[in-house]
């Protein structure tokens, strides 16, 4: 069992895709500090699907917000393949954030102009990649989540769920090694929810893809293999899901 990694012999020890140790992250508003996280630890294997819980303010969004390093934390370190990465110049961690990590947010996040297939472009023109490779790539990818039939038209043309089905193939085309998910299904209603899951699990087991996701609803993490509880801005426990 995955969450038994702690307690393994050490030949068998695997070292975790993510580590985190004493996380710390204070912002400034005006002349006053707010902690937002104080000394989390956490660590996250390789090929892991994870989910992060807890009460408003508890830090969630920072948290996952650093592990994809969109922010650095105050304090603390943060080991990415056993690498140090808290501490990155923006623009190195850019690059690597770019290289690692696919998004998918509450909010779909797609460009109203553009189709289905140009929203999932966008990663692969920062990304570098041959202008030749970007449209064969972005369709597949929608080939992917189910969008076949789909791919020429505007998010305004697409429901809820097919939006989020486009955002997560946007997340993917990159083949990153980490999917970091911010209540996916939160603008959803209950069976494009489960079907977004659904789809979730199915692309973490096929392409053993690490995915950690943020969430208020408890069927939601009930699909995760692990639950870390947040609360006050550190990790309160953690358990398997059954």
């Amino acid at each position: 069992m995955r969450g038994e990694a702690m307690v393994m012999p050490a030949e068998d020890w695997v070292r975790p895709l993510v580590r985190l140790k004493d996380i710390k992250k204070t912002y400034t508003m005006g002349k006053v500090a707010v902690s937002a996280l104080r000394g989390v630890d956490l660590e996250i294997a390789d090929g892991e699907m994870v989910a992060i819980m807890g009460p408003s303010g508890s830090g969630k969004t920072t948290l996952l917000n650093i592990v994809g390093l969109l922010d650095a934390p105050s304090v603390g370190s943060y080991k990415l393949a056993g690498d140090e990465v808290a501490k990155l110049p923006d623009r190195r961690r850019s690059q690597l954030r770019n290289k690692r990590f696919g998004f998918v947010f509450q909010v779909y996040n797609l460009l109203p102009r553009l189709t289905a297939a140009e929203n999932v472009i966008i990663p692969l023109v920062y990304g570098g990649v041959p202008r030749r490779e970007r449209r064969p790539r972005a369709e597949a990818a929608l080939e992917a989540v189910g969008l076949k039939d789909r791919m020429r038209h505007r998010p305004t043309e697409l429901s809820g769920g097919e939006q989020q089905r486009v955002a997560i193939a946007r997340a993917l085309v990159n083949e990153p090694s980490v999917i970091l998910a911010d209540e996916p299904t939160g603008n959803l209603d209950s069976n494009s929810g489960a079907a977004i899951m659904d789809l979730m699990q199915q692309l973490h087991e096929d392409r053993k893809v690490t995915i950690v996701l943020v969430t208020h609803d408890a069927n939601v993490a009930a699909r995760a293999e692990r639950t870390a509880h947040l609360r006050d801005g550190s990790v309160a426990d953690e358990a398997e899901s059954q």
